[in-house]
């Protein structure tokens, strides 16, 4: 076959323009990691993101045989972490996990974001999901959902749920509970779950959502009735306790967890972590882990935690406009 000399002049450009196809670059896809990665979390150590991102690392460190280091990173609601990392070279070696907050509420609750998520992170897939539980202290009648939106109706706006900040996960749940119902209750934010949770149970608030693991034991020794769940199905640690679906139908209000990296890393790296993150979930010993922390392991790649990260991110900007909600 014949090539003409602008054909072999476009092809000879269009191996010069491939840097993806040098040796170099080549090697260094093949050799990922040959160091090691830290994954950066928005929250201080020893909560549930904590745990979660600390049992993904170390099975993703035993996968690829370097350490992945978890790294604290609190602060603006989640912002500092999202700043951080995607400021970091794309290189594949610095992962973040994204959740709810930082990544689909930020955006419409911060007016002035320095970062835009949508746009400066690839997700690489979700690690886990975690449906909330709403919860009654001692001053509240409800034992089931029905009950508890009558008691709320009839109160007219009187009773208080609690939460553990402005435009926290709990602070939204109830917020959309209350919108999908058209009733009021008054907010009472706090600095945290925990000082949440002592106001709910001395009765000085009368409901709230919350996370699982900080409440199991306070429901099995009677200091807290479960009312409900938020996710798509009942708990298998609390069978018998509903979800809120079963009486306001597509109600769904969860608290989810995966990894994204800075926007320009290479297909076959990202590639490579997703395998990896979806080799670690699969571990029984993980899959364990995650859910006593009231998670379910999650199969969703990074195309469809894309698609997934919008949804939310539209379907919450609707509530934080709605409830003309605002940051501490």
């Amino acid at each position: 076959m014949t090539i003409s000399r602008r054909g072999a002049l476009a092809a000879t450009a269009a191996v010069l323009a491939a840097p993806a196809l040098t040796p170099q670059a080549l090697a260094q896809e093949a050799n990922f990691p040959s160091r090691p990665l830290r994954l950066i979390i928005a929250f201080a150590p020893g909560g549930g993101t904590d745990l979660i991102a600390r049992t993904l690392a170390a099975r993703m460190s035993t996968i690829l045989g370097q350490v992945v280091v978890v790294e604290n990173r609190p602060g603006g609601g989640g912002n500092t972490s999202t700043e951080v990392a995607a400021t970091a070279r794309p290189d594949g070696y610095t992962l973040l996990m994204g959740n709810q907050g930082p990544m689909s509420v930020n955006p419409t609750l911060f007016r002035n974001l320095r970062v835009d998520p949508a746009t400066a992170f690839d997700p690489i897939a979700m690690v886990a999901d975690a449906p909330l539980l709403l919860v009654a202290g001692p001053k509240l009648k409800a034992n089931t959902v029905p009950e508890l939106l009558a008691e709320i109706r009839a109160a007219n706006g009187d009773l208080t749920y609690g939460s553990a900040s402005n435009g926290s996960a709990s602070h939204l749940s109830t917020a959309l509970l209350l919108q999908s119902t058209g009733l009021e209750a008054t907010h009472v934010p706090f600095r945290g779950a925990a000082p949440a949770l002592t106001e709910v149970i001395s009765g000085n608030v009368h409901f709230m959502v919350t996370t699982l693991p900080s409440v199991m034991g306070l429901i099995a020794g009677g200091q807290l009735r479960a009312i409900a769940t938020t996710g798509d199905t009942r708990l298998p640690q609390l069978p018998n306790v509903p979800t809120i679906a079963e009486t306001v139908p597509g109600f769904r209000a969860t608290a989810w967890y995966g990894i994204l990296v800075p926007k320009g890393v290479d297909p076959a790296i990202r590639a490579k972590l997703a395998e990896t993150i979806m080799a670690a979930t699969s571990n029984p010993e993980v899959a364990s882990r995650l859910r006593e922390e009231g998670a379910e392991p999650s199969r969703m790649d990074g195309e469809a935690f894309r698609r997934f990260i919008a949804e939310e991110r539209t379907r919450w900007a609707e509530v934080v406009r709605a409830g003309a909600i605002n940051v501490d």
